[in-house]
């Protein structure tokens, strides 16, 4: 057991959270992967464009992480790297993909935007842009964006990331991710005005 009597809670920093793992508390480890489950899951989706998909990204992130945390360095963000392994490890996943099919275009009800588009070639924009507002037009524009385009502007809205973590977990520069974060934000309206 944990040689401080430091039960592991929500409450504690992730730094505590590991400290208390690395002195033989197990119950450390599940308060960390609770607390950054859902977080993984939305990132490795948005990456992703897949539930499934982005199920066994997120294991296979959760199972990194544990073989790694025994190496990992307090001076670093645990956040941080986290996500480091989230996105190495959805980007592995992304270039092992061969190929798509029409069933990848489903979103969480079972209609395929992808067809329904190529069926209808006379809709007026207005339609579709109202057919896309309804069927989750968010998700549909930013899966017609690139995985790097999309992991920008997942880990900075949706994950509440500065542009200098995200730096961080992308190895680029600060200038460099803000630039790309311009860059997928016009690529994102170019996709709303499609």
């Amino acid at each position: 057991m944990n040689n401080q009597n430091i039960k592991p809670t929500p409450e504690l920093s992730d730094d505590e959270l590991i400290s208390s793992y690395r002195t033989g508390d197990n119950e450390a480890i599940k308060v960390l992967i609770d607390r950054y489950m859902k977080p993984i899951y939305t990132f490795t989706y948005r990456m992703t464009g897949n539930r499934g998909e982005a199920e066994d990204v997120t294991q296979e992130t959760f199972v990194k992480m544990w073989r790694t945390i025994g190496r990992y360095k307090m001076t670093n963000t645990f956040k941080s790297l986290l996500f480091t392994i989230a996105r190495n490890t959805a980007l592995d996943h992304l270039r092992k993909k061969k190929s798509l099919v029409f069933s990848d275009f489903e979103d969480s009800s079972g209609r395929n935007t992808l067809v329904e588009t190529l069926s209808d070639p006379d809709t007026l924009p207005e339609t579709l842009i109202a057919k896309a507002e309804l069927s989750g037009s968010l998700t549909k524009n930013l899966l017609a964006l690139s995985p790097p385009d999309r992991e920008i502007l997942a880990l900075h809205y949706e994950q509440d990331m500065t542009f200098e973590a995200i730096g961080k977990i992308l190895g680029k520069p600060l200038n460099t991710v803000k630039s790309r974060h311009r860059r997928a934000l016009t690529k994102l309206r170019e996709e709303f005005e499609k």
